[in-house]
């Protein structure tokens, strides 16, 4: 950035620090430096450029969105120490090859394909050292990296979203629980048999290093090729699995990285990845959705005022101050959403139509705020699964899906006020 400076003094201009840090070479710059460190510093690129994409200068999205699937590898002698701290000395003796080139990388760790003694085939995740420990100051500095060069546009309040890269990211570093929650998804899906989740090794898993059978699989964003049934099919499934973690499990996978899934042209079946980011869903969460949704179905326009105030996606103030423009927003959405057809994810003619109206709001801070922490967890899932869908350019009736969903896994208020309604009818009729 002082050498771009230099160079445009030398030329009589006076330069800005946001012209010179975004430079084409200066950008690729950053998202090679973030491929490098890794970790909490390239999961908040990967972070940004999903949650945040379309806030960005093009070219920085583009670079960011980069990092989703784009680590470097641990030299050779770094993964040996590794696995000699967790496994032994000895730990060839256990496999009857291992392959030292990594399948994967990415933030928090690479993947191996090994053979056992007994024939099975496992992918082995080896965290890479020192991430655990660097995550907090990682995360700060490219933020503050973010902040000074401009970047990251002002109005957009990265404090909510800091906070819960940190924390998802320690709850990632710890393979033991992810282990304990690929477990736990294996068994909500067992009756659904659309998805793989591959088997946990608990013999060869520890706090850093997590063995699962290998499931192979093609990227799922490469089905955009493919013919629009198919397209339609998988996106499908994935929109009524958001709908089963909200509504029925409790509990959602809340990373949607697209590196996350795959999918089996042999079988038909979607492969569920990395299972560090799944927390449970507070039941007031949960409220906040089946409210919003049940007001959004209802075609009920204050209903979704009322509902987006009430999980904190609006404030009150802003309501109060940009009434027309919340209404000339929430009509789109409805509008979108409302019709009985299904939705088109590759028509994303309105998106551009909301940002350029939220921004309006987003330029007073007394009015706009991000959401709270447990729903932009939620959101980041639903926002990532639309991007999905976007991709693949699938037509999916999510209404119907949304209408399934909440009427199969009703609220214990609704249930009570059903019992109340049915033992009324009852005493009425004699």
């Amino acid at each position: 950035m002082m050498a771009e400076g230099a160079r445009r003094l030398a030329t009589g201009e006076l330069p800005k620090l946001q012209d010179m840090m975004l430079t084409p070479g200066n950008a690729m710059r950053l998202a090679d430096r973030l491929s490098h460190l890794r970790g909490a510093a390239m999961k908040l690129g990967q972070m940004i450029s999903m949650d945040a994409g379309d806030l960005l200068p093009p070219e920085l999205s583009s670079l960011l969105a980069s990092l989703r699937d784009n680590a470097n590898f641990m030299p050779p002698r770094q993964l040996q120490q590794v696995l000699k701290a967790e496994w032994g000395d000895d730990w060839r003796s256990q496999f009857a090859e291992f392959q030292v080139r990594p399948i994967a990388a990415a933030s928090i760790g690479q993947v191996h394909k090994a053979v056992t003694h007994d024939g099975r085939t496992l992918a082995i995740k080896v965290q890479y050292p020192g991430v655990r420990e660097s995550i907090d100051s990682d995360v700060d500095n490219v933020a503050t990296l973010l902040r000074i060069s401009s970047m990251v546009p002002d109005h957009l309040d990265l404090a909510p979203m800091l906070a819960a890269a940190k924390a998802q990211l320690h709850e990632e570093a710890d393979y033991l629980r992810e282990g304990a929650q690929m477990q736990r998804y294996a068994k909500l899906l067992a009756d659904d048999d659309r998805f793989i989740v591959p088997e946990l090794d608990e013999e060869l898993t520890s706090d850093r290093i997590i063995a699962m059978s290998y499931v192979p699989g093609v990227a799922i964003e490469s089905l955009e090729s493919e013919s629009q049934d198919l397209r339609n099919e998988v996106t499908h499934r994935v929109v009524t699995l958001v709908a089963r973690e909200l509504f029925e499990f409790g509990v959602m996978q809340t990373d949607p990285n697209f590196a996350n899934f795959l999918y089996q042209p042999e079988t038909g079946k979607v492969v569920l990845l990395d299972f560090g980011a799944t927390r449970e869903i507070d039941a007031d969460v949960q409220d906040s959705y089946r409210q919003l949704l049940k007001a959004g179905l209802a075609d009920d326009m204050d209903g979704v005022i009322e509902a987006s105030v009430a999980a904190g996606f609006i404030k009150p103030l802003a309501v109060e101050r940009y009434d027309d423009s919340v209404r000339f927003m929430t009509q789109i959405i409805l509008d979108e959403f409302g019709s009985d057809g299904p939705f088109d994810f590759g028509d994303r003619g309105f998106v551009k139509v909301l940002t350029d109206e939220g921004m309006r709001i987003a330029q007073d801070r007394d009015a706009w705020h991000m959401p709270p922490v447990e729903t932009l967890f939620v959101q980041r899932k639903i926002s990532g699964t639309a991007m999905l869908g976007a991709r693949l350019k699938a037509v999916v009736p999510v209404r119907n899906i949304v209408t399934k969903a909440l009427n199969e896994n009703a609220s214990t208020k609704d249930k009570l006020v059903r019992i109340s309604s049915r033992v009324s009818a009852l005493r009425s009729n004699g």
